[in-house]
């Protein structure tokens, strides 16, 4: 176990700069996870940690040690890929072993913590099977026994349960965790799926286009977006945006589209200047009074209602956690409790506090 620190870190690939002085702190034991769109610059910060792709500027410190140049053999890190990674014509055993023989640790110790780390994952009843005869949850394990036998100071995972089904994802997500809690290590995460951020981070580095948005808690990013792009992207559905006006009393926002949407009690902290309102799925109610909606669309998903309404001519997609009897075309009442909503800045996109 050790923190991690990257400090205004920059990465250019010939006259393309694809990171901008990106700065994150990893407490020693942490689960941290780096999400955002393709393109964001997240794998490339994971593979400077590596030491896989050169760094432009900056530093990084693993345990208080600058890294920066150092080989990636050289960094005390493990890595688990997408792809496994595992060589075909070893068995279970051999796989996780093969570092342990690079380095020239003696067979018995080889088979001491080959043993550990597979009791760990579940793998004891399959050391002597090969790659091919195991299921993409097993592989996954695997890899995962591969860098849990190097006793490393950081885990990196690159997106490693994007080749899983749906079911086995969920699952997977539950074994690392778990993995990271016996371990106590400090791991850096990388994926594209919110919902993997939001379920197995201790904390959530958000990025967009090479640079860092937010960093935080689940709930603290979810609960106060610093931006419409944090927002937008933490939680599924995504937040509902809406561009208009608060009224002066700060009572009701009117959207460019001229619905009118009332409050139950002041909320804003700029009354009367134009702003974007963020209204979350889940937090819609139906009821008497509320603001009328037209339904257009009705998704049920078994345990959930997934609703998409017309307000106005604005588009809205409601989330509720009970059954309906509601018809599409059938116009009802929005409601969302005042300490339930968001305002940003439509210029800055910044959170309006």
């Amino acid at each position: 176990m050790a923190p991690l620190t990257v400090r205004q870190a920059t990465k250019s690939f010939g006259s393309v700069q694809v990171l901008h002085g990106v700065d994150v702190d990893i407490e020693d034991g942490e689960f941290v996870v780096l999400v955002g769109p393709s393109g964001c610059g997240k794998s490339t910060l994971l593979r400077l940690i590596a030491g896989l792709e050169d760094i432009t500027s900056g530093d990084i410190l693993i345990d208080g040690k600058v890294v920066s140049r150092l080989h990636p053999k050289d960094r005390d890190i493990a890595m688990v890929f997408q792809s496994y990674a595992l060589y075909p014509h070893m068995t279970v055993a051999e796989n996780m072993g093969f570092s342990l023989r690079m380095r020239d640790v003696g067979k018995s110790e080889q088979d001491r913590k080959v043993r550990e780390a597979a009791g760990i994952l579940g793998l004891t009843d399959l050391l002597d099977r090969y790659p091919r005869q195991l299921s993409g949850g097993q592989r996954q394990r695997v890899a995962m026994g591969r860098a849990i036998v190097r006793d490393p100071k950081v885990f990196l995972f690159d997106e490693p349960l994007s080749n899983l089904d749906a079911k086995l994802r969920v699952q997977m997500r539950a074994e690392i965790r778990e993995l990271q809690k016996a371990l106590r290590t400090t791991i850096v995460y990388v994926t594209h799926d919110q919902i993997e951020a939001m379920t197995m981070a201790d904390k959530i580095v958000v990025m967009r286009d090479g640079r860092v948005e937010q960093i935080g808690s689940p709930l603290e990013l979810y609960d106060r977006p610093a931006n419409m792009f944090v927002g937008g992207f933490i939680g599924s559905p995504a937040m509902n945006l809406l561009h208009g006006r608060v009224s002066e009393d700060g009572r009701s926002f009117t959207t460019d589209d001229g619905a009118d949407i009332a409050f139950s009690e002041a909320v804003s902290p700029a009354p009367g200047r134009q702003a974007v309102l963020g209204l979350r799925p889940e937090d819609f109610t139906i009821a008497d009074g509320g603001t009328p909606a037209t339904i257009r669309l009705i998704e049920p998903t078994g345990a959930d209602l997934l609703i998409n309404f017309d307000l106005g001519g604005e588009p809205i997609t409601a989330l509720f956690h009970e059954r309906l009897a509601l018809r599409e075309g059938e116009t009802v009442g929005l409601s969302v409790p005042s300490n339930k909503v968001h305002f940003f800045d439509p210029d800055s996109g910044a959170r309006i506090e």
